[in-house]
């Protein structure tokens, strides 16, 4: 079952009864994907539960969406059964009323993204959300400006990534005359996240790979292959790292001194 993270607030910090986002406002919802197993650093834990710079991996991006203006709903996708320690992460840096709520995810990314997506389908219907931006969790120093720079993308074109040049990729080849094996560059980008979607295209979308059955890896993907949206690239920086390797947390805390 969804919670509303202000509940698990002492009771003096409670806010009163009822939402705690504008039921006026339309914006932008933000879903914040924290389900993944992390198994490649080897820590242990949920590696949006590691510390960075004094707080979890994790605050970092949803305090960055909460400040972003266009912002109305923050939902935050936990693994199952560690709904208490995203809990126990989060509501010490959140403010009172914080629209913030949690939902269990799934197996795999897309479950996840289908948990979210259902807790937001009321104030998609109604009109409230126009924009949703699905972000992970990992990447803990996304910018607000990058956060509304792909909402605005996807108001327009139905759909925005963030991309970055990706570096050279060398390719040996057994068929060079020279010791049997020559370097090509092949130039590309690197895709991001947060992703963004117009939230009708984008719910009804995931309706019609649930009945389809399919399962994307990617949630342009199955915006494309459902909606027919082509999601437009935003231009990014690598300072948006993605903490995966043993290491990367020490690299996140660096680009932070020098931010």
């Amino acid at each position: 079952m969804p919670s509303r993270l202000s509940d698990a607030l002492p009771h003096h910090r409670r806010p009163a009864a009822g939402p705690i986002w504008d039921t006026s406002a339309v914006g932008t919802a933000v879903v914040v994907l924290a389900a993944g197993s992390g198994t490649r650093m080897g820590a242990g834990s949920n590696k949006v539960l590691l510390p960075l710079a004094g707080r979890p991996v994790l605050t970092w991006s949803v305090l960055t969406a909460l400040s972003v203006p266009d912002v109305v709903r923050v939902v935050v996708v936990a693994r199952p059964g560690e709904e208490q320690d995203v809990t126990d992460a989060l509501v010490p840096h959140l403010a009172d009323d914080a629209a913030v709520d949690l939902v269990a995810g799934g197996a795999e990314r897309h479950d996840s993204e289908v948990a979210a997506l259902r807790l937001l389908e009321d104030d998609v219907e109604a009109g409230r959300v126009d924009v949703v931006a699905v972000h992970d969790g990992a990447r803990p120093l996304a910018a607000a400006g990058l956060f509304t720079a792909v909402a605005a993308a996807a108001r327009m074109h139905g759909g925005a990534i963030p991309v970055v040049a990706a570096p050279p990729l060398l390719v040996s080849d057994p068929a060079s005359p020279v010791d049997g094996r020559s370097d090509v560059v092949r130039g590309g980008v690197a895709v991001q996240t947060p992703q963004a979607f117009r939230a009708r295209e984008l719910v009804d979308a995931y309706r019609s790979a649930a009945a389809d059955g399919f399962r994307g890896t990617d949630t342009a993907v199955c915006v494309h292959r459902y909606a027919g949206v082509e999601a437009v690239g935003v231009p990014s920086t690598s300072a948006n790292v993605k903490i995966t390797w043993p290491g990367d947390v020490e690299v996140a805390e660096a680009l932070l001194e020098l931010a």
